[in-house]
């Protein structure tokens, strides 16, 4: 990276940096007053980015950075916590839950786009809706757009309310866990079937459990993996030869680096070969990472746009959501997720 790039970069990482310390502080004073946190640093972080892009609009010196750390960063730190995550851990939540997955994402699909077909919305929108609902969010979206011809306005509508309600989902999914008396176990599997974004996963768990991080994230990114075989199908059935097509259809946009690092490193992690030394260091950097990431996404929200998104949509993505968490729970049951 030359001194260009980094000049470029320097300003919006600086000032994720700083929202990321300033959550860090604020984690600190609630354990000092209340003897735990009961908002981790990585929602603080989030809230305080929306709160920060709500109120002022980033201008061009800024973006850069804040892209940056949204993206790279986030990717990095997801790869490296596969350091600490070993395969036995989502065979303890019973052997079909591969399987699982997979059928909670077809039928997660299935079950939105019907919603908002029925809702009125065009059928682009509505496979743009029913993919990022049941797969990864904003990733989804982005990488089916192109493959079904989505128009620009429908990605950017799909994109910010998903964004939104990733947010809320993140803050409000711990509270299932004292409302339907789930475990440790359960939890993660919930969370990691139904938030949005692999960053999002750890706000989401971390207040809960290790255990609960741990196999939330390994159940995210085997959705993740399911990005793969839904854009080959669409390519398919939508029957499109264009190099915009073959594009979508490269090994680096269906598999993405970083999930290849992670499963690497949780390889690595589960045949013995990372030591913990080594992991005492590679968690804090992850950690750290994942913080400054939140700030960079809550950055990227502007709660304003809340009010720009029309109601179906907002209704279409709403019920969506809701549907994924009832399978889910479903499939927990089912599969007697201890």
């Amino acid at each position: 990276m030359d001194g260009k790039r980094i000049a470029q970069l320097a300003p919006g990482i600086a000032l994720c940096i700083v929202i990321s310390l300033i959550a860090i502080g604020l984690q600190h004073l609630e354990e000092f007053w209340s003897g735990r946190p009961y908002l981790e640093a990585l929602v603080i972080a989030i809230l305080l980015g929306t709160a920060v892009r709500t109120a002022w609009n980033p201008s061009l010196r800024w973006i850069p950075g804040i892209v940056f750390s949204a993206k790279t960063l986030l990717e990095i730190a997801v790869m490296l916590l596969g350091a600490s995550i070993s395969f036995q851990a989502v065979m303890q939540a019973g052997s079909g839950l591969i399987f699982g997955i997979a059928v909670v994402v077809a039928v997660t699909i299935g079950a939105s786009y019907g919603l908002s077909r029925l809702l009125g919305l065009p059928k682009r929108m509505s496979m743009l809706v029913a993919c990022g609902n049941a797969i990864c969010g904003n990733s989804a979206i982005a990488a089916v757009a192109p493959v079904i011809g989505a128009k620009s306005e429908d990605v950017a509508s799909s994109i910010a309310f998903t964004a939104i309600l990733g947010v809320i989902v993140v803050l409000t999914l711990p509270f299932f866990v004292p409302l339907l008396g789930l475990s440790a176990t359960q939890y993660g599997v919930l969370a990691g079937l139904t938030v949005y974004a692999v960053p999002q996963v750890l706000a989401a768990t971390v207040p809960v459990s290790v255990v609960s991080t741990q196999l939330g994230t390994l159940v995210k990114l085997v959705r993740v993996l399911m990005l793969g075989p839904v854009v080959i199908l669409l390519s398919i059935i939508a029957g499109r030869s264009s190099p915009a097509a073959r594009n979508s259809l490269s090994l680096k946009r269906l598999v993405p680096w970083f999930i290849v690092g992670f499963l690497g490193l949780a390889a690595l992690r589960s045949w013995g070969v990372i030591p913990d030394a080594v992991l005492s260091l590679v968690l804090p950097t992850a950690t750290m990472l994942t913080v400054v990431s939140m700030a960079a996404l809550g950055l990227g929200v502007d709660l304003r746009v809340l009010g720009r998104v029309g109601g179906r949509v907002t209704l279409a993505v709403t019920l969506s959501l809701l549907v994924l968490i009832a399978i889910s729970l479903g499939l927990i049951r089912l599969l007697g997720v201890a």
